[in-house]
């Protein structure tokens, strides 16, 4: 879930679901989407072409920089294996996310070490926060593809965040860069009533969860 128009909730926010018997590897709250993949959004796609896509990380770091699209797909290639869950309750136990490690990212521009959180923003102008932690040592890329195809723009093409394990409104679709600082920013979701971290094994959907 990703978007940011208005501060309405979109279709699907809709709590916790009761619970019961339920498969193990999902977090509580939440069904196995299966082959579906749901496009939620509260905002409307842009039409953003991958020669006009850009990615940015600034901030606490030592060097800012700026990737172009050529750029940002000549960088050592990483991939995830493995499930994504939404806050509206679907999961997906089984995705494969192709794209670039935000470890390599990082590692070009130093972060400094007053750094401890990240402001994530899309060339929409969507934001959503994240401990700078959550975003290291293999937790987190810049996806270009889903099951070894280019996203599509409804799933964030050319290019989003992709945080596995926090809910999926964090892995901010058609990501733009990350601005690192020294205190939590709530983003767009988390000022209109959201969980600031989002840890779906916590049920940390709602402010106060």
């Amino acid at each position: 879930m990703t978007g940011g128009a208005g501060p309405v909730p979109t279709r699907g926010f809709t709590g916790r679901i009761a619970a019961g018997a339920r498969d193990r590897r999902l977090p509580p709250g939440q069904y196995d989407a299966h082959d579906a993949f749901p496009v939620l959004s509260a905002e409307v796609t842009p039409e953003l072409a991958a020669e006009d896509w850009t990615f940015r990380i600034d901030g606490l770091v030592a060097e800012p920089r700026t990737w172009t699209w050529d750029e940002a797909r000549a960088l050592p290639p990483g991939r995830y294996e493995g499930p994504i869950h939404c806050v509206t309750s679907w999961s997906k136990l089984h995705t494969v996310f192709d794209g670039v490690s935000l470890d390599t990212f990082l590692g070009e521009v130093r972060p400094l070490p007053t750094a401890t959180h990240v402001v994530a923003y899309a060339h929409t102008g969507y934001t959503t926060n994240l401990p700078l932690s959550d975003l290291v040592s293999g937790r987190a890329w810049i996806a270009f593809d889903f099951d070894g195809k280019p996203l599509t723009p409804a799933h964030g093409g050319p290019a989003r965040l992709l945080v596995p394990h926090l809910y999926f409104w964090k892995s901010a679709k058609w990501i733009a860069g990350l601005r690192l600082v020294d205190r939590d920013e709530p983003g767009f979701w988390e000022r209109n009533g959201y969980h600031h971290r989002g840890d779906p094994w916590a049920e940390e959907r709602y402010a106060g969860d």
